[in-house]
């Protein structure tokens, strides 16, 4: 980075989170000081930041590394299901739960389990949701952001800190973040919200025109060589193309299960087979996380409980779910450019990664198994087959390949001894990679930027990453604060519970910093995938336990803890004994066991009488008629957009 891009990105964050520290403080004269304003931004937000909000806090380097990861692996556009069945989900819960929600008047998530189902129930899912968020996405987003941000600081010192150390920049990222939630709350959230949002979206399309200008300029010899194997095209095919073109043909042709190469990306149905999104996972799986996410997650549904009204609220959904659909096409298509563009530097990023764990190896002291890609093996035949030659010795084995072993055999008879050798007793090494796909988007960064809009770009992913853990840190705060000290010291007043908030964002921010520099590790194959796997441990037993609450007015008041213990324990057994089956298949299974034992239970124990909730007076809850008809174009977008790229 030039000198002046450098000084501009400092200047750009530093001015943001100034403006946003200032507009958390500068509260309108009417408005008491207290929890409410702290928390819900004194229940005020118009449509517009509340729709910024949502994707601000949403889209974050949990979406530019790993989202775009994914892509540049084998899945392609198919992980674009996340964001795109976001945008019917967003629907839903505009007209489902966010109408319950805010007519209960409250401030958390986990409260109007208490309404609904006792105290117990509020309890567990706000140490859960605690635990998880302060531990899984809070230290994956500062994590995710550290790895993009630093690719471009590399020898940087400032103050005496390396600014490329990851260790470094996972600090100084939470430390950005807990500095304007600490001061100013939801309201500044929202506010800093409002830019870094539009940013983001700005930015992102600017990369995907430099992307698709690279792809269009790049020797088709070169670009040949990254084509999956169900593309047929040619050098001289690729010569004449435009970059459009060029992106289809190298990555054209059917859906097929296997590492990256094997088959089309352009397609949004994947193989039943498939060990991330399955088609099976678009019938249920997936949607079991993404209504969590964005109906019952509450770093995300604190946006909407500080809706001024219902109406407002209704609308910024409306607005959030819109900018849904174009998300993929800033996030997801850069990241199967990166793979055509810059392969070689994803396998440089590789043997970084791997170094640690060749090194082990090479001692001929470990008494590990060691797992490794077919990639990998494509990549370094020599060093899988003697590999390989290790794992069969550690598992009593024969090692059964030819005399002169392709990388796919290779890579299939070691699987079978890693898998003999664990049955045995013996630990596995964390997996060696052909390819850091985490690094694809800071990849394609380094590789098309240059001084002078560089800073721009940064600071707008700076902005995500921010944007996104201030969100968390919030909404921990809030969780705690109100869900969990609130109910051992009733009588605090607004004040103290304002003070024990801006006490646990210290606290959280520095515990996901600490945790957040050792997510790096292959074992937890993508940060993406780490962070949506392990919501599997509370997001189909929380949801099941909302809808009963919702829309089964005699659900016995026991459900709300059963229902979220049975998932978890149901979900842990499942990850541990069958992790053969896609987790968004473990999530749809513990759903429909969760849902049938809720249905047992009511059928056999209902209430004799509806639970009486709360209703809040404070704001008008009135539904925005023209919202509605929004709401059904939304919903046909969607399917236009999954028949366009079945």
């Amino acid at each position: 980075m030039s000198t002046l891009d450098i000084v501009l990105f400092f200047v750009a964050v530093i001015s943001v989170i100034g403006f946003g520290t200032w507009k958390g403080i500068a509260k309108s004269k009417n408005e008491p000081k207290g929890a409410s304003s702290y928390f819900l931004a004194g229940r005020g937000l118009t449509w517009w930041l509340v729709g910024f909000s949502l994707i601000a806090a949403n889209i974050s380097t949990e979406q530019f590394v790993g989202m775009s990861g994914q892509a540049a692996d084998w899945l392609g556009l198919a992980i674009a299901s996340y964001e795109w069945l976001a945008a019917v989900t967003l629907v839903v819960v505009a007209f489902l739960f966010l109408p319950k929600l805010l007519r209960a008047g409250i401030y958390t998530v986990p409260e109007f389990l208490e309404h609904r189902y006792g105290v117990l129930s509020r309890t567990i899912m706000a140490i859960v949701t605690m635990v998880i968020l302060v531990g899984v996405p809070t230290a994956s987003v500062i994590f995710a952001g550290s790895k993009v941000i630093t690719v471009f600081f590399q020898g940087t010192t400032i103050l005496g800190l390396d600014i490329g150390n990851i260790t470094v920049s996972c600090w100084i990222i939470g430390i950005s973040a807990a500095v304007y939630v600490f001061v100013g709350g939801l309201r500044a959230c929202a506010w800093t919200d409002l830019i870094w949002g539009s940013a983001l979206i700005a930015g992102g399309a600017l990369v995907l025109v430099l992307a698709l200008s690279a792809i269009g300029q790049k020797d088709p010899a070169e670009l040949i060589a990254t084509k999956v194997a169900t593309s047929d095209v040619t050098v001289a095919q690729l010569a004449d193309a435009g970059p459009i073109e060029r992106l289809t043909l190298l990555n054209s042709g059917a859906a097929m299960p296997g590492e990256n190469g094997a088959g089309g990306k352009f397609h949004m149905v994947r193989p039943a087979s498939d060990p991330a999104v399955p088609w099976t996972a678009l019938l249920i799986g997936l949607w079991i996380p993404n209504f969590f996410y964005w109906g019952l997650n509450q770093y995300i549904m604190q946006r909407t409980l500080g809706s001024k009204s219902l109406a407002e609220g209704q609308k910024g959904i409306m607005f959030a779910a819109f900018l849904k659909l174009l998300i993929p096409f800033v996030v997801i298509i850069p990241g199967i450019l990166a793979f055509n563009l810059y392969s070689g530097d994803l396998r440089e990023q590789a043997d970084i990664k791997n170094k640690q764990v060749l090194v082990e190896f090479q001692s001929g002291k470990s008494e590990k198994v060691f797992p490794f890609t077919e990639n990998f093996a494509k990549r370094d035949t020599a060093t899988a087959l003697a590999l390989a030659s290790h794992n069969a010795a550690k598992a009593g084995a024969p090692l059964e390949v030819g005399a002169a072993p392709t990388a796919t055999e290779i890579f299939a008879a070691n699987t079978n001894l890693v898998a003999a050798a664990n049955k045995k007793g013996v630990s596995s090494a964390t997996k060696i990679v052909g390819y850091d796909y985490d690094a694809a988007y800071g990849t394609l960064l380094k590789n098309l930027l240059k001084p002078g809009y560089t800073w721009f770009v940064l600071a707008a992913l700076f902005g995500a990453v921010v944007s996104s853990l201030a969100a968390m840190l919030n909404s921990a705060s809030t969780i705690f604060t109100m869900d969990i000290f609130h109910k051992l010291a009733p009588r605090a007043n607004e004040k103290v519970l304002v003070n024990v908030g801006k006490a646990c964002t210290l606290i959280f921010v520095g515990i996901a910093c600490v945790i957040a520099p050792g997510l790096g590790s292959p074992k937890y194959n993508g940060i993406f995938t780490f962070i949506q796997e392990f919501q599997g441990f509370i997001s189909p037993g929380v949801l099941g336990v909302f809808l009963f609450g919702f829309l089964v007015h005699k659900a016995p008041r026991y459900l709300g803890w059963l229902g979220i213990v049975i998932n978890a324990a149901l979900y842990g057994a499942l990850k541990i004994f069958t992790p053969e089956i896609a987790f968004l298949n473990r999530m749809a299974i513990c759903f429909g066991v969760v849902i049938a034992v809720l249905a047992i239970c009511t059928l056999v124990n209902p209430l004799k009488e509806p639970v009486k909730m709360p209703v809040n007076t404070a704001i008008a809850l009135e539904t925005s008629p023209g919202v509605k008809k929004v709401g059904i174009g939304i919903v046909l977008l969607t399917i236009v957009l999954y028949i366009i790229f079945w």
